[in-house]
């Protein structure tokens, strides 16, 4: 049985589409707050799964700022819970990190051994989780991923068509530079990662764990991604391009978000994904293409 944390996020809706026909349990907040760490450690504990995968975390990148308890409790102490209880009982785990735990400095891909400079609270919180789950003992993959979108909750993808609903202009950031990942997408990597690592305990082996980075390709700017929605969706819409200084928010948001994923398609066999024909299918579903 594989366990997930997390139910209405969007890579947990595209994890049970994934492993829909597979045994397969999704605590949503119900049935194992992240906010008490012990309690989802004796979930794990209780349920003994093959292979657990935590698909949830504390997103809101501005709110953390002034949340930072909540942030840590859920991106920093519940999986170093999940992941000391995994290793207590052998059993593998997957989280899910972002590139927020990087500075975003110069135009290189990050490398997932490169350090790591968070700019705000939300990174420094999923980077606390990343250290604890290394520090665990826990056969582990951290699988960190960027601009994740789908058909599902709030993304930038449907931000921008429901702005193209009443406006034919719009200014957007140009000087922030990543990779969009479909959720889609990344709920395929975990399922192909954990293949990987239970496969790998069923023959005794001390099967690849360890840092990763998974994020859509080719590297783009959140104008350009506009653009491409707008062209894909047939929205007559001009997209003017900004600077984040032109859009202040809480929260600062690194420049370079690109990833160097090379890692992941040596060690699993797993390429960057398209994001412009996810995004059509994404669009697709939606209704809007």
């Amino acid at each position: 049985m594989i366990l997930v944390f997390g139910k209405t996020g969007q890579v947990a809706q595209e994890l049970a589409r994934t492993l829909e026909g597979k045994e397969a349990q999704f605590l949503g907040r119900d049935a194992a707050d992240l906010t008490d760490p012990a309690a989802c450690a004796a979930r794990i504990a209780a349920l003994k799964p093959a292979l657990v995968i935590n698909a949830a975390a504390y997103t809101a990148v501005d709110r953390a700022e002034e949340d930072a308890a909540t942030a840590q409790a859920v991106n920093g102490d519940a999986p170093a819970a999940m992941a000391q209880a995994c290793a207590a009982l052998d059993i593998p785990f997957i989280h899910i990190s972002t590139d927020y735990v990087f500075d975003g400095a110069g135009t290189a891909p990050f490398k997932p051994a490169d350090p790591t400079g968070p700019l705000g609270v939300y990174g420094a919180t999923k980077r606390a989780g990343e250290e604890a789950i290394l520090a665990s003992g826990a056969r582990a993959v951290i699988l960190r991923t960027s601009w994740v979108v789908s058909s599902h909750g709030a993304n930038f993808v449907k931000t921008m068509l429901r702005l193209s609903e009443t406006r034919d202009t719009l200014t957007v950031v140009a000087d922030q530079i990543g990779g969009p990942t479909s959720a889609k997408a990344i709920a395929q990597a975990c399922v192909t990662i954990g293949q990987a690592l239970v496969d790998g305990q069923k023959a005794g082996t001390a099967q690849k764990g360890g840092l990763y980075h998974f994020s859509g390709a080719p590297d783009v700017s959140w104008a350009g991604f506009a653009r491409e929605i707008f062209a894909q969706a047939g929205r007559a819409v001009e997209v003017t391009d900004i600077p984040t200084s032109a859009y202040p928010t809480p929260a600062k948001r690194p420049a370079n978000s690109r990833l160097d994923c090379s890692s992941l398609a040596a060690d699993f066999g797993i390429d960057r994904p398209d994001w412009r024909a996810d995004l059509t299918d994404i669009l697709m579903e939606l209704g809007a293409k």
